[in-house]
């Protein structure tokens, strides 16, 4: 692993309903390297392994062979809560990656704070105020105004746009985005993508992104991968990737 390796996958594999006549091996011999400062987007069929290719990441699901470490750290058989440390993660569900019950400012304040122990009660001042109001205004969604709403009366957008910004705000070295705007109206996808490009940027993160919207594939990040039946069909970046174009990928499908 070199100084700009965040995340290594070797010879990975995922085999679901082993030994019965339901098997479906899913993940065939992956190997991955994702570099510091890569925005990756992935595409590919239903079915292709796109979203068990990042619960494996994630920890979500546990690998059958192979190996999966970031920064130097063996983290094959580590729990969701361990790579926490590293990994955030942004869900297709909007509801997924906040607490509804909870005030905005309180969802900002325990992602910041993620890594210790604290009391909400004792978390509340003038100056996380202004410092929350200031991140929030950013959005363009009129979230610095409403601090004190519990975040279950937002809208799916602002919601989202909360929960990237919570996923953000830890530095990790790895993003996740889960479809993350799968769920959105168009217009309010739109706009979430493009705060996510400005934040991933701004805070020069390294992300891996699946995404079914071919056009968010092509138009962001500097690398893209194609998965199809558990293998990774397609792996282009930089120069490569910036003279793809839509019907080039729609035929990689046939």
């Amino acid at each position: 692993m070199t100084n700009s390796d965040i995340l290594k996958i070797q010879n990975l594999q995922k085999v679901f309903f082993p030994g019965t006549i339901n098997q479906r091996h899913i993940l065939k011999d992956i190997n991955l390297t994702i570099n510091s400062g890569d925005f990756i987007s992935v595409i590919g069929n239903n079915g292709a392994g796109k979203s068990t290719l990042l619960n494996t990441i994630a920890g979500n699901l546990p690998v059958d062979a192979g190996s999966v470490t970031i920064l130097g750290n063996d983290i094959t058989n580590a729990s969701v809560a361990s790579r926490s440390k590293w990994i955030s993660r942004v869900f297709q569900d909007p509801k997924l990656g906040t607490a509804g019950e909870l005030t905005v400012a309180e969802n900002l304040a325990l992602s910041e704070k993620k890594h210790r122990h604290f009391n909400l009660h004792f978390y509340h001042s003038a100056e996380r105020d202004r410092r929350f109001t200031t991140l929030l205004s950013r959005l363009n969604m009129g979230l610095e105004d409403r601090l004190n709403t519990q975040v279950k009366y937002l809208s799916g957008g602002q919601r989202q746009a909360l929960s990237l910004l919570m996923a953000t705000l830890s530095q990790p070295d790895l993003l996740l985005l889960d479809e993350h705007t799968a769920a959105l109206d168009p217009y309010t996808s739109s706009e979430v993508m493009h705060l996510t490009n400005d934040i991933i940027s701004e805070r020069h993160l390294t992300s891996l992104m699946i995404t079914h919207k071919m056009e968010d594939a092509l138009q962001y990040g500097n690398r893209l991968l194609m998965v199809q039946d558990g293998q990774i069909k397609l792996d282009v970046r930089g120069a490569d990737k910036q003279r793809l174009r839509k019907a080039e990928l729609l035929d990689l499908f046939n």
